[in-house]
């Protein structure tokens, strides 16, 4: 009888370590399963041009980005960049300037911000706030290898919903927290297009001596592009901190 007992005893102490054991086992496994670095996106600090806009900003891996589109109209020294309207004369800058979408700064400036040729992103006064500067092709590379590759990451980078994009707005998530807005474009010959459709962003990259990287997402997909164009064109920006 009195082995019969400790023969049981034995059995339920080596069920309950079984028990236990397993447990701390599937505890480790869920851990080495979780995303490493959690939420891509976190809220960072507010920052303010030298018109005085403020902008909120995110942080998204190693990286601190604007959450908003550029729309100072002055260059860190507080020198006035040329608000340039013709056509005509767009067309033909090798200089600085900036315009508002359809010149309209009622309707677009707070939304969608100014838009930029490229002479003004390579201005030695410097376009950004102090501590930022406008990001190289290498660093708009590494937040899209962050966000899982450039077929995911233009969907990552997207404010959700249609109040902004057009229909369909394709994969839009916005998980970066970064907010990408359809800021449309100016053309090199100065016309504007695709305002809710599509944004685009300088890189402060040269591809030739009349060419610069940019990056482009649009409504219809969840990718984002590296393309290069004219530097008269004219893009939105965002600013990544030193």
């Amino acid at each position: 009888m009195k082995q019969s007992i400790k023969t049981l005893f034995y059995f339920i102490i080596l069920f309950l370590f079984v028990i236990s054991t397993s447990n701390v086992s599937g505890q480790s496994v869920s851990k080495n399963n979780q995303p490493k670095g959690g939420n891509p996106a976190s809220i960072a600090e507010t920052i303010k041009d030298r018109d005085g806009n403020v902008y909120k900003t995110v942080r998204i891996g190693t990286q601190v980005w604007m959450a908003e589109n550029l729309k100072t109209t002055k260059f860190r020294n507080g020198d006035p960049i040329p608000n340039v309207i013709s056509n005509a004369s767009w067309s033909v800058l090798n200089s600085g300037a900036y315009c508002w979408y359809n010149n309209d700064d009622r309707a677009n400036k707070v939304t969608y911000g100014a838009l930029y040729n490229w002479f003004a992103v390579d201005d030695q006064r410097n376009i950004a706030p102090a501590g930022w500067h406008i990001p190289t092709d290498k660093e708009w590379a590494a937040l899209v290898v962050y966000l899982k590759g450039e077929r995911i990451a233009g969907g990552a980078l997207k404010e959700t919903m249609t109040s902004h994009w057009s229909d369909p707005n394709t994969g839009a998530t916005n998980s970066s927290g970064f907010t990408a807005l359809p800021g449309g474009y100016r053309a090199k010959d100065g016309t504007f297009k695709n305002l809710n459709v599509c944004g685009g962003w300088w890189a402060d990259t040269e591809y030739t001596k009349s060419l610069v990287w940019y990056r482009y997402v649009d409504t219809n997909s969840s990718t984002i592009h590296n393309f290069s164009t004219y530097k008269n064109s004219g893009f939105s920006i965002r600013c990544i901190k030193d």
